[in-house]
């Protein structure tokens, strides 16, 4: 429809100039036309009349006889309404109104344009004014140059006014020709091109129904595949929640059952009645020194893989106490030093989130120990853009992360771990020191 308004105008507005250039141009040629054929016809007669015009500067009063004779009856009589012969300094020297011969006068530019020897048209429609009484006539004026017939020189100028009631009438069909045919390409060439518009619309229209068929398909297809994505990792993080849960009854039975056991077995090998029968006796004596040994050890070995197992109370802390929880840990079992760097912590974390990160300094930590002896030990946390990202960072000689095979139970778990928020897990090692760091949406840990 907009198009059609819009089209439509524009159409209008390009036939109305075009129309009116043509119809300006055909009635500039058929004037010129016309004009040429009567000048032909008049020069043709008045030129035998007249006399040597270079050596003549007047007409006689023979010559003058023989042009009214002329110019006032017959075919030529009925259709010139004036008749004027100038000479170059602007006097008439002849005209079909004897009161204005050998009258002077300035000379107007169209005249000045005859006696460059270019003749002139002009057409003045009905109504216009004119030198004669009466009604006013549709006239076609002349300017004709009067040349020497052996030297082609200008040595006078014919004016006459020719009854151009005919020549209207057939400028008239002519314009109206013109701009019927304007107007009939105009509205061919708009209904084409409607056409062709209003085709690739519908085409456009199909197109764009197709695609957004398409984009609601997708969508469909993306809402329903996060509703997935959202229900495999409430299921994960659940299932890790279970998971501490597990890790801490197998922590309190190891605890409450083998670790009593072995225990109690350490207090009855250093009874009384034990030492006095074996008090004797050397090679006994030693091998139940070497069980206690190992009972203890034992025993210590448990009581570290319970220590590991069973979780602090982290449900209500919040992000800084729990990193500062795993730092504790860590340096009462290894009575090494960690620096902690905390930066502007959420609010908010989600129980499985809170395990996450503290499994995670647990486990880098324990890494940087085995490995790296302990040196440079941090920890670090940050916020960038709605990214939560926890570092664990030492300064120990560094690993080929090539040589780390997939089977590696303790970076493997870590990344599992992290990926069940919809976290990245990264491992960058050189010389300088080993950083492993966890990346995951604030959104996400909540």
């Amino acid at each position: 429809m907009q198009f059609l308004s819009i089209g439509g105008a524009v159409s209008v507005c390009a036939m109305v100039l075009i129309g009116a250039f043509v119809s300006d141009r055909i009635e500039d040629t058929v004037t010129s036309n016309a004009a040429a054929t009567t000048a032909l016809y008049v020069d043709s007669v008045i030129a035998p009349l007249l006399p040597d015009m270079q050596r003549n500067e007047v007409l006689d009063e023979t010559t003058t006889r023989a042009l009214d004779e002329t110019l006032g009856q017959g075919a030529l009589g009925d259709r010139l309404l004036l008749f004027r012969l100038w000479r170059s300094d602007g006097t008439v020297l002849y005209a079909n109104d004897a009161a204005i011969t050998g009258t002077r006068h300035v000379l107007s530019d169209t005249l000045k344009t005859a006696f460059s020897g270019r003749m002139v048209a002009q057409f003045a429609p009905a109504g216009e004014e004119t030198n004669q009484s009466g009604p006013t006539l549709p006239v076609l004026k002349i300017y004709n140059p009067v040349l020497q017939p052996w030297s082609g020189e200008v040595v006078a100028v014919s004016e006459f006014h020719e009854a151009a009631g005919e020549f209207q009438q057939s400028l008239f069909r002519t314009r109206l020709h013109t701009w019927f045919a304007v107007a009939a390409f105009t509205l061919v060439f708009f209904v084409l091109l409607s056409a062709i518009v209003l085709r690739g619309s519908r085409t456009i229209e199909r197109q764009r129904h197709d695609l957004k068929e398409r984009v609601e398909d997708l969508s469909r297809s993306l809402s329903q595949n996060q509703a997935l994505r959202d229900r495999v990792q409430r299921a994960t993080q659940r299932a890790t929640t279970l998971n501490e849960g597990y890790l801490r009854r197998i922590g309190a039975d190891l605890h409450d059952g083998p670790a009593q056991l072995l225990a109690y077995a350490a207090l009855r090998l250093d009874g009384e009645a034990l030492r006095r029968s074996t008090g004797s006796d050397e090679p006994s004596r030693k091998e139940v020194v070497a069980i206690k040994a190992s009972l203890d050890e034992a025993m210590q070995e448990i009581r570290t893989i319970c220590s590991g197992l069973v979780l602090p109370q982290i449900e209500g802390a919040s992000l800084p106490d729990i990193l500062q929880e795993a730092i504790r840990a860590h340096r009462m079992r290894t009575g090494t030093s960690v620096a902690l760097s905390v930066s502007t912590p959420p609010e908010r974390l989600s129980a499985a989130a809170k395990i996450c990160i503290y499994r995670f300094v647990q486990e880098g930590l324990n890494n940087a120990y085995r490995h790296a002896g302990g040196i440079g030990q941090a920890v670090s946390q940050r916020v960038d853009g709605g990214l939560l990202i926890v570092e664990v960072a030492d300064r120990g000689p560094g690993f080929d992360l090539d040589q780390v095979q997939p089977t590696s139970l303790g970076l493997a778990g870590l990344r599992e771990r992290v990926e069940s928020l919809g976290g990245t897990f990264e491992i960058t090692s050189s010389k300088a020191g080993t950083v492993l760091r966890m990346t995951t949406s604030i959104e996400e840990t909540k």
